[in-house]
């Protein structure tokens, strides 16, 4: 059994998988963790919610990638709000954002009264697991401390993100190649809230999707 001490950011998994991720932010490597069964400090775990940045000890044994490993300690010190959206209308901003055979991520600035205060990105579905956009991202399969962290065209960290997905998680197949994400700096209060209301998402609330991740 071995530890793991640093800043992680949490992706919770849904209730039917009884686990969340941790990814580990210097180290770049994503942890499964137990969701469950830690007692006096269960409430502190139930409290977390997708996007939170934790200061945290994990203990596990890194040898066996089957078993997951134990929360030991954790505070949460920061994070991005996380909303989503799936069966949803594609922006037209990703529309013409979007290029044929596309394979690489692409953005472009949102601005209010000639400011920039957000980040609308294109992201292919091709490289990620199954082609599937909204779960690969919920369970921490995309990596996107960098962006998260420094919004390049605001120079400051993202505050809230839009996940948006054209299906639903358990459709055979996508209509669009791309999914969208829109990650909100901390001046974008009007455009969030324009945002949340198109796309009917509660930004105080858990909009996670439900999905069977085994029927991927």
């Amino acid at each position: 059994m071995e530890q793991r001490t640093g800043r992680f950011r949490v992706y919770r998994v849904v209730e039917s998988v009884p686990h969340s991720n941790f990814f580990d932010t210097d180290a770049t490597r994503l942890y499964t963790v137990y969701q469950s069964g830690y007692g006096e400090r269960q409430a502190r775990i139930d409290s977390l919610r997708t996007g939170d940045l934790v200061e945290a000890t994990l203990a596990g044994n890194p040898d066996d990638s089957e078993e997951a490993w134990s929360i030991q300690s954790v505070e949460r010190v920061g994070g991005v709000r996380m909303s989503f959206a799936v069966d949803a209308e594609m922006p037209a901003l990703a529309e013409e954002l979007w290029s044929e055979g596309q394979r690489h991520p692409s953005s472009i600035v949102i601005e209010e009264d000639g400011t920039p205060v957000a980040e609308l990105h294109v992201q292919p579905r091709d490289p990620l697991p199954g082609g599937s956009f909204v779960p690969s991202v919920l369970t921490g399969l995309v990596p996107m401390e960098g962006t998260l962290s420094v919004l390049p065209s605001i120079g400051g960290p993202a505050t809230h993100a839009l996940f948006l997905d054209p299906d639903p998680p358990d459709a055979d197949r996508y209509s669009r190649p791309f999914g969208v994400v829109v990650l909100f700096g901390e001046d974008a209060d009007a455009v969030l809230t324009e945002w949340h209301d198109r796309y009917d998402v509660d930004p105080e609330g858990d909009s996670r999707p439900t999905y069977d991740p085994y029927g991927i």
